[in-house]
């Protein structure tokens, strides 16, 4: 996974929220936060979680391969 879109830049403060609070459980977190919502039937935030969820596993990958150098 080398892209992750994001609808807006509130998407990276979450993720990095949930980072700092939930640290290696925060994808699960996010995970959780969309299957709440899809049982709500917010497809809205349903997505929005899931942006953030795969951010997280992008962010907190430990084989970077595409990460770039700088």
């Amino acid at each position: 996974m080398s892209q992750v879109y994001l609808s807006d830049a509130s998407a990276a403060v979450d993720a990095a929220e949930l980072i700092a609070r939930f640290g290696v459980h925060a994808a699960s977190e996010a995970a959780a936060r969309a299957g709440r919502s899809r049982d709500l039937g917010n497809v809205v935030h349903f997505c929005r979680w899931r942006e953030i969820e795969r951010l997280i596993a992008l962010m907190c990958a430990p084989d970077r391969a595409d990460a770039t150098l700088h």
